[in-house]
């Protein structure tokens, strides 16, 4: 049995990026007998900041944290759990101010746990979060995958480097873009990234 982890965070209730995520990961569990998919919606369920408490928990073995440190850092740990049993990871963001959505950096925020998803060693940081692929459903008003306003995607380039540190390398982007450029430039956009995802699903 393999296991889906979904993260889709998009605030908007009509969400490009959100449906063709959701419609992705359903399509890679049909691929498979007894697959689940474990869905945490960002927006609708956000997620704790870290604060002074967490990051003092985070450096203690667990049977050493007091109640209040065990508390901040038990949703992480749950976060944490769902990743590494994570066989593929879906996820659904747009591109806001040329990067994630905040609700997702507050997810990598709380995953990204020494010890857990990475480790320090003499010959530098190793992750530990491997065997993994990714799919990133990437949703935009203009154009950042080619063309002038590429240099300004921040969002992909920091995906693969922290998933990346994670130990997580291989990972695919969908890209729904130019969704702003009018109602047939949106729907061709729709239909592209609905194809694409199907390509990758059969294959998955």
């Amino acid at each position: 049995m393999s296991s889906i982890l979904l993260l889709t965070s998009s605030p908007r209730a009509e969400s490009a990026s959100t449906s063709i995520a959701t419609e992705l990961a359903e399509r890679i569990k049909g691929q498979s007998a007894g697959s689940v998919i474990v869905h945490r919606d960002l927006a609708a369920n956000p997620l704790p900041h870290i604060d002074d408490l967490f990051t003092a928990a985070i450096r203690k073995p667990a049977e050493e944290r007091t109640a209040q440190e065990a508390a901040a850092v038990k949703t992480s740990d749950e976060l944490v759990d769902e990743l590494l049993a994570a066989d593929t990871v879906v996820i659904g963001t747009g591109l806001i101010n040329f990067n994630i959505y905040s609700s997702l950096k507050t997810w990598i925020d709380n995953v990204a746990r020494a010890g857990r998803t990475f480790k320090y060693t003499e010959s530098g940081p190793v992750g530990l979060a491997t065997g993994k692929k990714v799919y990133v459903v990437l949703a935009s008003g203009g154009v950042y995958s080619q063309g002038p306003a590429v240099a300004m995607n921040h969002a992909v380039p920091y995906l693969k480097s922290v998933l990346g540190f994670l130990g997580i390398a291989d990972l695919e982007v969908i890209y729904v873009e130019g969704l702003a450029f009018g109602a047939e430039a949106a729907e061709k956009a729709i239909s592209a990234a609905k194809a694409r995802a199907e390509e990758l699903a059969v294959a998955a």
